[in-house]
């Protein structure tokens, strides 16, 4: 009456049995009677116990009473979710019913009436008395009647929902949303689940038909795919419940009649195919739409679905609606805001005898947007300038605050012949006034051949930033750390920092080498210090830093960025021509 599901019928399990104490106290009882222990296992049984289930003392013991002994009207194994006895069992309390049905030794059904209740079996643990006898209620030979659903319990059903709305609403992938309704329903309550959806189009889409094969599910993708259009005006159950209207119990005669519509006809293939007798067909709807219908249908379980079972139904769907409705909001969001994003982040100019590569990647469980950034641009004197920064969230407010500060930045280091420090100043002025951005990290550089030996100069400021990182050819590491003052917005009004000039640094770049601007997100990792991943990012680019500079980005992205980073991740790199390229250009 306890455990897991039993693939074969039975299965015995040590146990350690109670011996003839027990048995002498359960004998003077007058009718079937056995005692079970914390597991549902069989400790003890009387002569009559045995006499009627036509069953040995060596057959019963240590056997799972629920596995060896329970059966439905038909004499199929009964599902553990169906077992009220099961219920009292768990619940430890005593209850009964007047009609079961347990499994006898010579392959027989036999029906009886039981009672249950909590047992004292002294020192060995607490037990359980299950006391039963034959009824007169047998189904006559041939005329067994056809059997009919028993609502689940009401503790089961409000499990099962509050685990529908738990395990539903915490995922926001549509794909995964279904695999979870799916995995929720199938074999607990029917052999087959079915969803069709209504697409943004109007179109709907038979996106699973899931069959639980010995308790796994298997998709059948052959009965998957798109549907005909739905009617306006069809009595059919799966039309009414695409439209909204209402749950109905159906079974194959319902489609067996002249089809009124190619889904009338797609209804019909499904039963013949799937020999489904009897199916509960539901509406998902969320608060704004009906998103499609859901179908629990039942073909190896030979109990019928009743309008009873409906409410149940009906509540799986409406909960499978509100995730799903939300579901497919975030990842509209998502489509949005990664259009947003690559417009926001520009292409790379070309600089003669610089290679220079960008990458971008979203935080994974953000709105894939967020206010990291890099940019790359010619000035007027002919330099090349270079940024990358990060405004404060991780939404479309950062990603438009972003945008601000990258287009101002440009338009003050085109029209501004100044160093990097005062054109970050200006910038850092004008944020307090003209844009919503409370606080933003920022390196700004400029570089620009040197002399004839293939040295390059850049000069920079850093605002608050992660300093960048300087590969040489030979492997050689080392942060830029000079140059550093406050974050953007930090020094506003007359508060700590305002008026403290901000300092430049320079530095030569020899040829051959490789520059790393990054942000945070691609070094910082929850329960570790951030020198832990400037180290770490550190050692990587210097082992990497002889493949080509894509390769030597991707490598480093996958090597380096945290598995649990929750934080978008912006890097620029560039690589300066070797001695040996240069020659080879001569």
């Amino acid at each position: 009456m306890a455990g897991p599901e039993h693939t074969e019928t039975a299965a015995r399990q040590p146990v350690a049995v109670l011996d003839t104490p027990l048995t002498r106290r359960l004998d003077v009882i007058g009718t079937g009677a056995y005692v079970v222990d914390e597991e549902g296992r069989i400790l003890a049984v009387n002569a009559r116990a045995r006499d009627v289930l036509a069953r040995s003392t060596e057959e019963l013991l240590g056997h799972d009473a629920h596995d060896l002994l329970h059966r439905d009207a038909h004499g199929q194994p009964l599902t553990r979710t169906r077992c009220g006895m099961r219920q009292a069992f768990h619940a430890g309390r005593t209850a009964q019913a007047e009609l079961d049905y347990f499994a006898r030794g010579d392959g027989s059904v036999l029906p009886i009436a039981w009672l249950i209740t909590p047992y004292d079996i002294g020192g060995d643990g607490a037990g359980t008395l299950v006391l039963f006898h034959a009824v007169d209620h047998a189904p006559e030979t041939g005329a067994r009647p056809e059997p009919t659903s028993r609502p689940l319990p009401e503790l089961e059903r409000l499990a099962l929902l509050a685990e529908v709305t738990t395990r539903l609403t915490s995922t926001l992938d549509v794909d995964e949303a279904l695999e979870r309704l799916v995995s929720l329903v199938v074999p607990r309550l029917a052999d087959w689940v079915i969803v069709d959806l209504i697409t943004e189009r109007d179109e709907v889409w038979r996106t699973a038909v899931v069959h639980a094969d010995g308790g796994t599910p298997v998709h059948r993708d052959d009965l998957q795919g798109p549907m005909p259009p739905v009617p306006e005006a069809s009595p059919m159950p799966l039309s009414r419940a695409l439209r909204g209207v209402a749950s109905t119990v159906a079974g194959p005669g319902t489609y067996q009649r002249e089809p009124d519509s190619g889904i009338a006809v797609e209804q019909r293939r499904l039963f013949d195919t799937t020999g489904m007798h009897s199916a509960a067909i539901a509406p998902i709807r969320s608060t704004r739409a009906v998103l499609g219908a859901l179908t629990l249908g039942r073909a190896e379980d030979p109990v019928a679905f009743t309008p009873a079972d409906l409410p149940l139904v009906e509540d799986i769907a409406r909960r499978a609606g509100l995730a799903l409705d939300n579901a497919r909001l975030y990842q509209r969001q998502r489509k949005v805001a990664e259009t947003m994003q690559n417009h926001l982040l520009p292409q790379m100019p070309g600089v003669a005898g610089l290679q220079m590569t960008v990458r971008y990647l979203p935080a994974p469980d953000a709105s894939q947007v967020g206010g990291d950034w890099y940019d790359a641009f010619p000035m007027s004197d002919g330099s090349t300038a270079l940024a990358v920064g990060d405004v404060v969230g991780h939404d479309l407010e950062a990603a438009a605050g972003m945008a601000q500060v990258r287009n101002m930045l440009r338009a003050y280091a085109w029209s501004q012949n100044e160093p990097p420090s005062r054109i970050v100043t200006r910038l850092d002025e004008a944020l307090q006034h003209i844009t919503d951005v409370d606080m933003a990290t920022l390196v700004f550089a400029r570089i620009e051949a040197a002399d004839d030996d293939g040295h390059w100069q850049l000069s920079w400021t850093n605002a608050g930033h992660p300093p960048p990182l300087l590969i040489s050819h030979d492997g050689l590491a080392r942060y830029l750390t000079d140059g550093h003052g406050i974050l953007l917005g930090a020094g506003a009004g007359a508060g700590a920092g305002a008026g403290t000039p901000r300092p430049d640094a320079t530095t030569l770049i020899p040829p051959g080498s490789t520059l790393v601007l990054y942000t945070d997100g691609l070094i910082e990792a929850p329960g570790h210090s951030l020198d832990e991943g400037l180290d770490r990012l550190r050692r990587h680019a210097a082992a990497l830093v002889h493949r080509p500079l894509a390769s030597f980005t991707d490598h480093l992205l996958r090597r380096v960025r945290p598995a649990d980073n929750e934080d978008d991740v912006a890097l620029l790199a560039l690589c300066t021509p070797s001695a040996a390229a240069r020659a080879d250009d001569r």
